[in-house]
């Protein structure tokens, strides 16, 4: 595919912002972003490839280009219609797929998988582990007594909870045998290089993933409902492996930059933001567009991640979609102004869709679809609403999963 021309772009605002997030996605691509680490460091050979999570595919595709003579063997995880390298159709690797946002039994076989892949490995392999987001779901090893029903619905409230990752990454160590840095200990010290996709702020290692490989600092375990308080809950500590060797090949601040050198180039005044101004889904999305009224022309960059608090049934959409919509509210009328945001790795919570392109008339197309905003958000069924005004924002997979990019745009 051909580099996307901001200059081409530049004419249309919504044409500008989309090409502005392509140029991101292709910059922060699992597959580039791997082969370009490799090259400048090559691996010594022959070496196990683990490769897991919604970028699994495209970065085990860059191991491919630039270490393959190499592998050894290998095993890939991603989300399920993910896989679409020709890595998967390498005979040295096997590759499956499983569910998210929420595990299932494919989620459990492909942990037994990788736990079976490393038993089998030699005594002195050297593995190179590619690991970002969505492995949380993709890959599990529950501890004894916890079946996949309980486990599908505490996933299913940590969603929904608004939690900060750190803390729901504590719950879900607490419930694996796998994550908080506990598949460290089935490595039995062999040599590991860990190429990491940060799809988390800060990019720590220990959050990413759920910290397969490396554990996170010890804290207290956040108050579940009670309906989970029976839950087999193991408290050891894990200490961190010194076999493992990790690096972050691709994040969210990168894509940022590549937001706002692309938007120079396009002759435009261009403003990166470090931190997101809420971290609820909806009151962030008002907070952009209040500031975006009021900012001076030109293109704003933030990224990372907002929380939404699901109703007990909730509608079409994920954070974005909802985020874009509160916008959207405060926006009305304004025909100078436009926001992207959208979610990296193309999806969008449950949805198909990365997000959405919002501008002055989404709300009136909206309604004229027959939707009302007010009702859409309380519902969390922003989607719905983000169709009928013809702003939703497809992609499909993009190889890469570096949390949210919000792009606003005043002109």
């Amino acid at each position: 595919m051909a580099r996307p021309s901001v200059r081409d772009a530049s004419a249309s605002p919504r044409q500008l912002l989309l090409t502005l997030f392509q140029r991101a996605l292709a910059a922060v691509n699992g597959r580039e972003a791997v082969r370009a680490w490799l090259e400048a460091r090559p691996l010594p050979g022959p070496f196990y490839l683990v490769a897991l999570g919604k970028a699994a595919d495209a970065m085990a595709g860059g191991a491919l280009e630039a270490a393959g003579e190499g592998l050894a063997a290998g095993l890939v995880v991603t989300r399920r219609g993910y896989l679409d390298t020709e890595a998967h159709r390498d005979p040295r690797i096997v590759a499956l797929e499983a569910g998210h946002p929420l595990p299932d039994a494919q989620s459990l076989a492909a942990g037994n998988a990788l736990q079976v892949f490393l038993a089998q490995a030699p005594a002195d392999a050297r593995f190179l582990f590619l690991i970002s987001g969505g492995t949380s779901s993709l890959v599990e090893v529950p501890v004894p007594g916890l079946g996949l029903e309980a486990l599908q619905q505490l996933n299913l409230w940590l969603l929904g909870s608004g939690l900060p990752i750190a803390d729901v990454n504590r719950v879900r160590a607490g419930l694996s045998r796998i994550k908080g840095g506990r598949l460290a200990r089935q490595l039995q010290d062999r040599l590991v290089t860990l190429l990491l996709m940060s799809d988390v702020s800060g990019d720590a290692p220990s959050d990413i993933g759920s910290g397969l490989l490396v554990p996170a600092q010890p804290g207290p375990l956040t108050r579940l409902p009670a309906r989970f308080a029976t839950l087999p809950f193991q408290k050891d500590a894990v200490e961190v492996s010194p076999s493992v060797e990790a690096h972050i090949v691709a994040s969210n601040g990168i894509a940022r930059q590549v937001v706002a050198a692309a938007a120079r180039q396009a002759g435009q005044a261009v403003q990166v933001h470090d931190q997101l101004p809420a971290n609820e889904a909806a009151a962030c999305g008002e907070v952009v567009a209040r500031f975006l009224l009021q900012a001076p022309k030109g293109v704003h960059v933030w990224g990372g991640e907002t929380t939404v608090k699901l109703p007990k049934h909730p509608g079409l959409g994920g954070r974005n979609q909802h985020l874009a919509l509160a916008a959207a509210r405060r926006m009305a009328g304004h025909g100078n102004i436009f926001l992207l945001s959208a979610g990296t790795d193309g999806s969008d919570g449950a949805s198909d869709d990365a997000g959405a392109l919002v501008d002055g008339g989404s709300l009136e197309r909206g309604g004229d679809a027959g939707y009302d905003a007010a009702d859409c958000l309380a519902r969390a069924d922003s989607g719905a609403f983000l169709e009928g005004s013809g702003d939703l924002i497809h992609t499909g997979p993009t190889g890469t999963n570096v949390m949210d990019l919000i792009i606003g745009y005043k002109a």
